[in-house]
């Protein structure tokens, strides 16, 4: 009997795949951290025979080059993947034996990348499962406009003659597992569900219903915006990462966070936002551990900057720690844990800024005090209605646009209140006066907010 074992990295909405028989597996596009994997293969009794890439990834640093390397595994990558180091390329149609009766065909899939490759999984020759990567998604397929603007169409274009291609030689009951999907931003729009099939995609992914003229279309309508992190992971994953360090950083004391804070470095506070906002260090940047850690700061760090954690236990500087490698912050500069009260010099004290919602907003704007309502959101989400003269900035962009914040006492919104928290933190740091709105957007209307929309 065959097996297959999903391995979630929740926070980049990606996932990464285990499959085999009683013996041997192939793993799937794996994350940084390969401990993971060998300790399920480990579990399970299995030799992890095959690594495979479905393609050079645009969203985080692989880890399959030194999975190979440590198991001895044959490493498949497509063969038209311009990378720096051996590998088995892999052309459409070939085929491995993973354990006995049990197959891995490649398929070459070009949209997500020129060179993208799926891979159908058979046992006794019967379809089992479909790593679709990049490819066929649930619902939707990877974006086409992360590897060159000139080739957006033409991927776009392959994307949908690959779907078909997939749903034309699999069999409606096959599992698709894809990589992306999850919440990442190599998603072309945000799937629904959490498993599908063949037959499923068939009778729901544009890519399966539309003709391709409406397809391309609405895929280019809907694309959004790409993380700044991204054009660091592509070149990372083609050269061959380096194998990742997740020892602990060194610990730091008020006087060394006070330091790297006036050299200019980042410090990032993983607490909750309730607790951030009762009281964190001033210039701190509060980033929660808990919500898309490695998406936000990757994507607002200038890239290469130190930066140090705080938080309330080491186990979740490690958790940190590891999320942050798999998008290529490799080494926190240093850390600290417990009592915020310790992390500032004596004679100085915790900085904070009040939390409110929607209701609150509303009840100032009757009052007819002037606030500043700034709204973070993405540009899609803002077309789908805003609180009528707000200002907007989206969170991505607002540490380089801080200038264009007007004057005034400022009410940070974003979706759910994540974002906010991040911005205010910014806003903080520079010394303005903030309210972060901790709410879900669709309270605005209800607590009488006006929207409007264009």
């Amino acid at each position: 009997m065959f097996f297959v074992e999903t391995l979630e990295s929740e926070g980049l909405g990606n996932r990464s795949y285990l499959a085999g028989g009683p013996d041997a597996a192939v793993v799937v596009d794996p994350p940084r951290d390969i401990d993971r994997i060998i300790a399920a293969a480990a579990r399970r009794g299995v030799r992890i025979a095959y690594v495979a890439e479905t393609h050079v990834h645009n969203d985080y640093v692989t880890g399959g080059l030194e999975l190979a390397r440590v198991t001895g595994a044959r490493y498949l990558v497509p063969a038209g993947a311009d990378v720096s180091f051996a590998r088995t390329p892999v052309s459409d149609g070939a085929t491995v034996t993973v354990d006995e009766g049990l197959t891995l065909r490649a398929i070459a899939t070009p949209g997500h990348t020129p060179h993208h490759t799926s891979y159908a999984l058979t046992e006794d020759g019967r379809g089992v499962a479909a790593f679709t990567g990049g490819s066929l998604l649930i619902g939707t397929v990877g974006r086409p406009d992360l590897v060159e603007p000139r080739l957006t169409e033409q991927l776009a274009r392959a994307q949908h003659a690959s779907a078909h291609r997939l749903a034309a030689e699999l069999d409606d009951e096959v599992p698709v597992l894809p990589t992306h999907g999850f919440g990442s931003f190599c998603s072309s729009a945000q799937a629904e569900g959490d498993a599908t099939t063949i037959g499923k995609e068939r009778e729901t992914n544009d890519a399966l219903t539309l003709d391709v003229d409406r397809f391309v279309a609405r895929t280019l309508a809907g694309l959004d915006d790409v993380p700044a992190y991204y054009a660091h992971m592509g070149p990372a994953n083609a050269a061959g990462p380096a194998p990742v360090d997740l020892t602990p950083p060194e610990r730091a004391d008020a006087e060394e966070i006070a330091s790297r804070l006036a050299a200019g470095e980042w410090v990032v506070d993983l607490r909750s936002r309730t607790a951030f906002a009762g009281g964190h260090v001033a210039g701190s940047f509060n980033f929660e551990g808990e919500g898309k850690l490695a998406t936000y700061l990757a994507w607002l760090i200038p890239w290469g900057k130190p930066v140090t954690l705080l938080a309330d236990t080491p186990e979740q500087i490690a958790a940190a720690q590891r999320e942050l490698a798999r998008v290529g912050i490799d080494r926190p500069a240093a850390a600290a844990t417990g009592d915020p009260a310790a992390w500032v010099r004596e004679g100085e004290r915790l900085a904070s800024f009040p939390r409110a919602r929607f209701t609150d907003l509303a009840d100032v704007r009757r009052r007819g005090d002037t606030v500043v309502v700034l709204d973070v959101r993405r540009d899609s989400e803002r077309a789908g209605g805003f609180i009528e003269g707000s200002v907007h900035i989206p969170i991505h962009q607002l540490h380089g646009r801080m200038s264009e914040v007007p004057d005034g006492v400022v009410w940070v919104h974003c979706a759910g209140g994540m974002r906010a928290a991040i911005a205010a933190s910014l806003l903080d740091a520079t010394g303005r006066d903030v309210v972060a709105v901790d709410d879900g957007f669709d309270a605005a209307a209800d607590a009488g907010l006006s929207l409007t929309s264009g």
